[in-house]
């Protein structure tokens, strides 16, 4: 350990040979001392000597004599001790192991203990088993159920097998308690009236032959009160209720399920399903017929495909209609080129997203199917599993992934996340069901917390594969490449919601400058000026040409969340973005970015991208989970989401406020940072897990309750008006939360249409990892943002550039859209579950209204500078106002009109300096009392 030296430790230190010296004289007057000691301690026993002999007087007590018996006695208890502690550990130690047992192995204890049970009860009952167990069952099965004794075992097994098959569904078990009873004592009630109603006096084998005792406890007070002809309707009717309770079936259902029955017995025929709408068969057709069959066997022919497979033949037999396709099925003599592949792909990812199930790992690298160019594949396009058809449920069994091709990219890879599993490995073979929405927390005050359902938010169509557009294009880029004698060729390409990229595979020796220099070609061969060229794409040996689509699709947020719902992800920050150009779903975890600029020109998809980021905000996360703090400077942008209950106070519009609410973010994050040093934990979800698992106590003595933090996004919807007005304390908040704020769960949001130095200034950009750019107006803008060109050649109406934390290039994307009627129902569906709990402490300066005087009116800010200066330099000159505030002299003449007035300065007194009457340690109560603060 290293030690500080002060100058006082020097002189302790140059001190020390003093004080060593003077040791060895001590030591020589120690022997001279050590006599006198000695006597001294050789007259202490004589005076001590009297009470030594005090305990001489009193006599001892006398020993007991030893029993012959005692020693035997103690090692009998001593034995029987040992052996009770060592029964009373066996018998504790297998409790705690059934304790830590696993759940699911209870379960099936229990299910095996039943079928114990059930077989020993058939064997009573029915094979009429001898000895003790057979007279027991005599006594307890018979007896109880009389006649129905037969179906017990059955019932038994029956229960059995449901702990079986549905362990999971441990809820279910008190209702199907409650069934089962009213079930059995109304069918035993009925049988023991049925039976002539044998009482006590005729014996317990006439009971026995009828209802048996629950039987008779259940029929004889109804029928000695009210007779049997009220009595049997009676039972009736609990028998008909401990059956809907058992099958989970309200009285108004009763005729959907016998519907149902009778479809599935093939008694009635489903006219619904024939009747359905052409959009449903679109749907549930397009993503499945639209890809090439897998071939038969192998052969020499590459190309071979076998039309009508085996599994879509079943398919369409079980669903009772011919199959057809919305998309036309490619001719089988016809060679396959890239733009087949490219249809099937996006058909197969829409259809995989509007079923609710994640999308098969198909091949996205166009490059592997047959090109344009005329080059040939080896290797065969596989065929996902078809998924069930719309409203039915999905098979337990999910679809085998076909195994990728090695020079294959997955189409999710990059664009889900991490949010969605591999889909190059192996999907398990053992069934499984889709598990169910994000569990709802069990808010403060017995509150139930539900989320928003998904069908409030509308389900788009399936995206275009293929137009005659795209085919133009291809057919230009080619006569592009044949005129300038280009060794190039589109081998595929792959359309998004704007746009769609071309892939252009150079020959031998070509370099790709041939093809950058080209650019005003293209855009003039096409007829768009917005033509951006990638050399290369990201993972491919191929040159991307980027045109915008002649007829653009629109995306919606919910198909967006419907993909990372079937994606099994519960993370709460999850917000989606919109679709690539490749046609796969962006989406993004806010925890993980962890702060984001937003910024475009005005109409560029901006507004839009903010009210997606909310709705999936407040369709994914409950507000114990995400609180939020919205500044909308403009007055009229967030005004939709006001008093839902994820915010902690109203949506602030004064950019004042904004900046005192800024500074509480700050507060609360070094607060969060208190908690995770004092409890060891590094970061708030940590944190969190232990206070719910109770690993986390507060200190003794302490009344504070721990509880879960909630993560704290903060969204700015335009950050410009808020640097105008304080930017120094703005800019200050906003680099103290970006640098620290990621660990304590805090986020920051912001967003501008004037994406300046100024304004975006470079301390925030260095800790704002995350961008996100929409259409800008100068190349300036755009580097501002991404620090490289490319947002200046957007073409506006929510497209942009996504570039997360951790990309090299960024990712040309479509916004999501959410229209205003989606949103308005997704805020009264939380606002319906609870209202929202502010907090005061956020914006300080909404406590009280400061009261300015009216002789002061707009001159505040220059009177207190002014003062400060005055006080500060202890000289009350007009000129020196004049000079430092850049003021005229009738300004000059008014502000030290006003100070005087306060008993700031003293009277003028000609051309001298007047007199200054305040101590520099009494300006802070000067400017108080100048901004009207009578507190101080």
């Amino acid at each position: 350990m290293s030690a500080v030296v002060s100058p006082g430790n020097l002189t302790h230190m140059a001190s020390r040979p003093s004080a060593a010296k003077k040791q060895p004289a001590k030591k020589a007057a120690a022997p001279a001392k050590a006599p006198a000691r000695k006597a001294a301690a050789k007259k202490a026993p004589a005076k001590k000597a009297p009470a030594k002999k005090a305990p001489a007087k009193k006599a001892a007590p006398p020993k007991p004599a030893p029993s012959p018996t005692g020693g035997v006695y103690r090692l009998v208890r001593a034995l029987w001790l040992g052996l009770a502690h060592a029964v009373g550990a066996v018998f504790r130690g297998i409790g705690q192991g059934a304790r830590n047992l696993d759940p699911a192995h209870r379960k099936d204890g229990i299910a095996l203990l039943l079928f114990g049970i059930a077989l020993i009860v058939a064997a009573g009952t029915w094979a009429d088993l001898k000895g003790p167990v057979g007279d027991l069952v005599q006594i307890l099965v018979t007896g109880a159920f009389g006649r129905l004794d037969l179906l017990v075992p059955i019932l038994l097994a029956v229960i059995a097998v449901r702990f079986v098959r549905h362990p999971e569904q441990p809820e279910a078990n008190g209702r199907i308690v409650i069934g089962l009873s009213a079930l059995v004592i109304g069918v035993l009630g009925q049988v023991h009236i049925a039976c002539g109603s044998p009482a006590r006096s005729d014996g317990m084998q006439a009971i026995r032959d009828a209802g048996g005792l629950i039987g008779w406890a259940a029929a004889t007070p109804l029928t000695y009160t009210m007779t049997d002809v009220l009595a049997v309707p009676l039972l009736v009717l609990l028998t008909i209720f401990g059956l809907l309770v058992v099958t989970a079936t309200p009285v108004n259902a009763i005729p959907q399920r016998l519907r149902a029955l009778g479809m599935r017995l093939g008694v009635l025929h489903d006219h619904e399903a024939a009747e359905s709408t052409e959009d449903d068969e679109r749907y549930d057709e397009q993503w499945r017929e639209a890809l090439p069959a897998r071939p038969r066997r192998r052969s020499s022919d590459p190309r071979a495909y076998d039309p009508g497979s085996a599994e879509e033949e079943a398919l369409s037999q079980r669903r009772g209609r011919p199959r057809r396709s919305a998309v036309p099925q490619p001719d089988p003599q016809r060679q396959m080129d890239a733009v087949d592949v490219a249809a099937a792909a996006a058909a197969a990812l829409d259809g995989a997203v509007l079923h609710g199930m994640p999308p098969s790992p198909l091949v996205a690298d166009l490059t592997q199917g047959v090109g344009i160019g005329g080059r040939e594949e080896t290797t065969p396009v596989p065929t996902p599993t078809p998924e069930p058809p719309l409203g039915a449920e999905p098979e337990p069994e999910p679809a085998p992934v076909p195994s990728p091709v090695p020079a294959a990219r997955p189409k999710q890879e990059k664009l889900t996340t991490g949010i969605v599993p591999d889909l190059t490995k192996k999907a398990p073979e053992e069934p499984r069901d889709l598990p169910p929405r994000a569990e709802q927390l069990q808010l403060s005050g017995d509150i139930t917390y539900s989320l928003p359902s998904l069908d409030l938010l509308t389900r788009g169509g399936p995206g275009k594969a293929r137009s005659e557009a795209n085919d133009a294009v291809v057919a230009s880029l080619t006569q592009v490449f044949t005129e300038f004698k280009v060794d190039a060729s589109v081998t595929g390409f792959t359309r998004g919601p704007t746009v769609t990229r071309y892939e252009v595979e150079l020959g031998p020796a070509v370099k790709v400058e041939r093809i950058t220099a080209l650019t005003k070609n293209i855009a003039y061969a096409v007829a768009s000026p917005d033509v951006r060229i990638i050399s290369p794409i990201p993972g491919k040996s191929a040159v991307g040409i980027e045109i915008p689509n002649t007829d653009r699709e629109m995306v919606n947020l919910g198909d967006v969340l419907r993909l990372a719902e079937s994606a099994e992800d519960d993370d709460p920050m999850l917000v989606a973005f919109g679709k690539d150009v490749e046609g796969g779903y962006v989406m993004h975890s806010l925890a993980k970015m962890p702060h984001m600029l937003v910024a475009g020109a005005t109409g560029s998809g901006k507004s839009s991208c903010i009210n997606c980021l909310i709705t999936s905000v407040m369709m994914r996360a409950t507000p114990e989970d995400v609180r939020l703090i919205l500044v909308d400077p403009k007055r009229v942008e967030l005004t939709a989401y006001e008093g839902i209950p994820h915010l902690i106070t109203p949506i602030i519009t004064n950019p004042k406020r904004a900046a005192e609410a800024l500074q509480w973010v700050v507060r609360e994050m070094d607060l969060r940072y208190d908690d995770l040093a004092a409890y060891g934990y590094r970061h708030i979800d940590d944190f969190n897990q232990a206070v719910r698992d109770g690993k986390v106590k507060p200190p003794e003595g302490s009344e504070r309750e721990l509880q879960p933090y909630p993560y704290l996004l903060v969204i700015v919807d335009e950050l410009a008006d808020l640097m105008m007005v304080a930017p120094r304390d703005v800019e200050d908040s906003i680099v103290r939360i970006t640098q620290l704020a990621r660990a304590a769960g805090i986020h920051l949001v912001l967003a501008t249409q004037r994406p300046s130095v100024d304004v975006v200034t470079g301390l925030i950009k260095a800790n704002v990892p995350s961008r996100l750019a929409f259409a800008t107006s100068s190349l300036a803008d755009s580097r501002v943002i991404l620090d490289q060109p490319g947002a200046e050649k957007l073409i506006g109406k929510g497209d942009g550039l996504f570039l997360p934390m951790g990309a090299n290039k960024p990712t040309r994307m479509q916004g999501a859209f959410v229209t205003e009627a989606e949103v308005a129902a997704v805020v009264q569906h939380c606002k319906d579950q609870m209202a929202p709990v502010f907090r005061d402490d956020v914006t300080v300066g909404t406590k009280q209204k400061k009261e300015i005087d009216e002789d002061i009116g707009d001159d505040l800010d220059l009177l207190c500078q002014a003062a400060e200066l005055v006080v500060s330099t202890q000289f009350g000159s007009t000129s020196m106002l004049q000079r430092k505030l850049r003021v005229g002299f009738a300004k000059a003449g008014r502000l030290m009109d006003l100070m005087e007035s306060r008993n700031i300065v003293g009277p003028s007194e000609g051309s001298k300096a007047r007199d200054v009457l305040v101590k520099p340690d009494e300006l802070d109560g000067v400017l108080a009392l100048i901004r009207g603060e009578s507190d101080g």
